[in-house]
């Protein structure tokens, strides 16, 4: 499949938004950690976008890394990154967690947005044009380093939790529902990072 285009980017700097911010996550299927967010927003007519960047997913983990680094040390793209955690997750719903966290990721860019673009079908309570596209990491550029950039976050967290809780297994899965994971819940039980509400959970409750 073809690298992301920088085509939806190009219309709006067209139309004269300057400004804008895109954004995917990373987390909303796993069932312990937190939900990640990035907002990514280019300078206009940019020339170094020989990158080939693909949705993360699509990546090896040392190529999302490289990435990263290219992503987050190039002064042309601004960025911030927004995290929700799983107690907040069981109080508001996975939904609703990863528009709290994209908010927070626009909150903490470098630059005021003057218009969204989001991956998925979601739309922001927020005061700003924005445009929902599905798959949008793997068809617009910068929701494609957005999903980079939530992605490698988010893992370096679940990283950082296989330490306290090594029993999980979570540098294997990030969280994620895999037999490894699920067997590991079935021994040991959950613990605080588990996301209660998600249904192989509940019965833990």
């Amino acid at each position: 499949m073809d690298s992301p285009k920088l085509n939806e980017e190009k219309k709006l700097w067209q139309k004269g938004f300057k400004r804008v911010v895109c954004l995917d996550e990373a987390g909303r299927g796993p069932l312990a950690g937190p939900i990640v967010a990035a907002a990514v927003s280019l300078i206009p007519n940019l020339k170094f976008l020989s990158l080939k960047l693909k949705d993360s997913k699509k990546l090896t983990p040392k190529k999302r890394k490289e990435f990263y680094e290219i992503l987050t040390k190039t002064k042309s793209i601004k960025w911030g990154i927004g995290i929700v955690s799983e107690k907040i997750i069981d109080k508001i719903n996975i939904l609703e967690a990863t528009k709290m966290a994209m908010i927070k990721a626009i909150k903490k860019i470098k630059t005021k947005p003057d218009f969204l673009i989001l991956d998925g079908n979601i739309k922001l309570k927020i005061n700003i044009p924005q445009k929902s596209i599905i798959k949008a990491d793997e068809k617009v550029f910068s929701c494609a380093a957005a999903s980079i950039l939530a992605k490698v976050t988010r893992d370096r967290i679940m990283e950082k939790y296989h330490k306290k809780y090594p029993q999980y297994k979570f540098n294997l899965h990030k969280g994620y529902p895999t037999e490894l994971h699920l067997a590991k819940i079935k021994e040991y039980g959950p613990c605080k990072i588990h996301r209660r509400s998600f249904k192989p959970l509940k019965i833990f409750n």
